[in-house]
């Protein structure tokens, strides 16, 4: 029998931040493709849609008028997902448990082209960005109410993208969403035994051997977590353990805005669309107490497969028993590596 090869032979891979397990079977790489095929996304590109909503000057569903702003747009969400009034209540009869949920939800447009996403803007304005960002989640935060601060990104339609403006969305809720919270118990966990950031470990041991690294700089890492779901999943983390976008000085939201720049340039060029994607931070909770073991990453979660036309979803064994993939992470972070960031 040959030695156990992870580039071969199938095999379960751990991830220590939600304690859970994927399955990679790199052998079926090779299968032939006999399945749904998309057509390649085709995107508005005028610079101004007068229908648009999020456009400078024009008229949201709420009524509002938007100013006519030169760089960023923080507004309040015209159909949040949830609202700062909600009563504190619930109900608790056996196995039927709800619990009610209060919170904020704002929209953040990142410029007042209708026409540019990420990977066009100059790393100056994806800086402007990352200071809204950072100052939203301080005043979200310091909600007494809040106890997380979401910041996401759905790009494309085909991830359930509204409208093709360049903008993210931030949900504060009264209670931390599922996956934080199996991030917190994984940072815990780790913490417990190892008296060590698991990041920070984590990240070290990624940098020693450099196969799954996209692109870096002195302040922040991309590359394709050993444990990936999505084929072309990536994982952004700082170098310095900040547990927030609050945390995070000058010179750090210059490298984070260099990162994402480089990095989703390099969606688009390997696959030559503009690259669908849910991006999203996980910074810790805002529920008033130390979290020293939290640090300040994103995931990247794009659904493309094999080219622009073939994207994956999660189907039979995946929903039934648990997230499997072909390609492996070190092969994705090549093909990553290999085309330009710039």
């Amino acid at each position: 029998m040959p030695p156990f090869n992870l580039a071969e032979h199938a095999h379960r891979r751990f991830n220590p931040l939600t304690r859970e397990w994927v399955l990679v079977s790199p052998h079926r790489t090779d299968r032939p493709w006999q399945g749904q095929v998309e057509r390649a996304a085709v995107e508005k590109t005028v610079t101004y849609d007068p229908k648009c909503y999020m456009c400078p000057g024009n008229t949201r569903a709420s009524g509002a008028k938007n100013p006519n702003y030169k760089d960023c747009l923080v507004f309040e969400n015209d159909f949040p997902a949830v609202r700062p009034e909600t009563p504190g209540a619930g109900m608790d009869d056996g196995l039927l448990v709800a619990r009610s949920e209060s919170g904020v939800c704002r929209v953040v447009c990142s410029s007042p082209r209708h026409d540019l996403t990420l990977s066009q803007m100059e790393t100056h304005a994806i800086r402007g960005i990352v200071d809204v960002w950072a100052q939203q989640s301080a005043e979200l935060g310091a909600m007494a109410n809040i106890k997380h601060v979401q910041i996401f990104e759905n790009r494309g339609a085909m991830m359930g993208c509204s409208n093709p403006h360049p903008h993210c969305q931030i949900w504060a809720t009264s209670s931390v969403p599922n996956e934080p919270a199996k991030e917190q118990e994984g940072f815990l966990a780790h913490q417990r035994v190892e008296s060590r950031c698991l990041l920070c470990e984590y990240l070290s041991q990624e940098e020693k051997a450099g196969v799954r690294i996209v692109c870096r700089n002195e302040h922040f890492v991309a590359l394709v977590p050993f444990w990936a779901v999505w084929p072309f999943e990536t994982l952004v983390i700082a170098r310095r353990h900040a547990g927030s976008l609050t945390d995070l000085f000058g010179e750090e939201r210059d490298g984070l805005a260099d990162v994402l720049k480089q990095l989703t340039v390099r969606y688009d060029s390997l696959f030559h669309v503009p690259f669908p994607y849910s991006m999203g931070f996980h910074q810790s909770p805002t529920d008033k107490a130390p979290h020293p073991e939290w640090h300040l990453h994103a995931h990247y979660y794009p659904p493309l497969l094999r080219s622009a036309t073939v994207r994956k979803f999660m189907v039979g064994f995946e929903l039934l028993g648990s997230p499997q993939r072909d390609l492996t992470p070190e092969q994705a972070a090549e093909r990553l590596r290999a085309v330009s960031g710039e």
